[in-house]
């Protein structure tokens, strides 16, 4: 399920070269415990019901699009919509895949052209934490990064980004079923790291981003996108219990706090590149994620409240480097 192989060889000739001695136990460890999972046979029948076949043109820096609708029978784009449709819900995308669109929950393109403008990815070593099904690594290989590596524990996410692996095996992206806590330490090989709506859902922020810092080499840079609240330097929420209907949800800082976090761990030329409210337009229910979404969790006669009577969200972009 995992092609480790070609990953620890494209790590040889890097800063990473020694990294697999340590991954290689992990990784066996997880593989054997992931195939217990309930829905892991029915995901690897959808993997098996994709059709093969070769994509005639990729795209991957304005949009990820992955060959055209010419390239499959009418017998084929049925099978391909099944085999994907199996593997619902999609959260992370959106995808064009020889024409289908899958519409997913997150408009994440929104997000990466926020992004995107203030990063430089040319060549470089990327790591991404929470990466859900792997959108973003695309996006990143699409922006000219040398290498971009995702951690995930969730199991379907892996066989989504499998799904799109299998059009595009030749690209330098792999995704492993861990999270950054069992991953071994890489040595601070990484030239970029992002952790893009992950902060808050851990229970200690200082030691998460102290954790992506030992992610990174010398002068490398650290992509954090994360939920806030506006506010002073002093400025926390702390949920009571849930926040928009989410139970793991533990600290949302004003920028200014964020930033205090990102110094008191070493970080400099820290800057906030994005403030964004996350609009309805942009999380919604759909064909491909049909449960309940953002404008669920807002309250309906004010928006700019969840439903348990917060500030909606709001998301800040902050750069920083070590």
């Amino acid at each position: 399920m995992i092609d480790n192989h070609t990953l620890f060889a494209a790590l040889a000739d890097t800063p990473l070269a020694n990294w697999p001695d340590s991954l290689r136990a992990v990784l066996s460890e997880r593989q054997h415990s992931m195939r217990l999972h309930g829905d892991w046979q029915r995901w690897q029948d959808s993997l098996r019901g994709l059709p093969t076949v070769l994509p005639s043109a990729v795209e991957l820096a304005s949009a990820l699009r992955i060959g055209h609708a010419d390239d499959l029978t009418v017998e084929q784009h049925s099978q391909l919509r099944e085999a994907l449709m199996g593997l619902h819900p999609w959260r992370k995308g959106p995808f064009h895949l020889f024409d289908q669109h899958i519409d997913c929950e997150w408009r994440s393109d929104w997000k990466w052209q926020r992004v995107a403008p203030h990063i430089a990815l040319h060549n470089r070593l990327v790591l991404d934490v929470g990466s859900g099904n792997g959108y973003y690594l695309w996006r990143m290989l699409g922006a000219g990064a040398r290498l971009a590596l995702g951690v995930d524990p969730n199991l379907l996410f892996l066989h989504q980004f499998q799904a799109i692996k299998q059009y595009l095996p030749e690209l330098p992206a792999w995704q492993l079923p861990l999270t950054l806590e069992q991953l071994p330490a890489p040595t601070g090989g990484f030239d970029t790291v992002f952790s893009m709506g992950v902060l808050y859902h851990r229970r200690s922020p200082i030691d998460h981003l102290l954790q992506l810092k030992a992610c990174l080499r010398p002068g490398g840079e650290l992509v954090l996108e994360t939920l806030v609240i506006e506010g002073d330097e002093r400025s926390c929420l702390l949920p009571e219990d849930r926040y928009a209907q989410m139970r793991n949800v533990w600290f949302l800082p004003s920028v200014a706090m964020l930033e205090r976090f990102l110094a008191r761990c070493g970080f400099h030329s820290i800057r906030c590149v994005d403030l964004s409210r996350t609009l309805p337009e942009e999380q919604r229910s759909t064909e491909w994620m049909r449960f309940q979404s953002l404008p669920d969790f807002l309250d309906a006669d004010n928006p700019d409240l969840t439903v348990e009577g917060y500030p909606a969200p709001l998301r800040a972009t902050l750069v920083a480097n070590t």
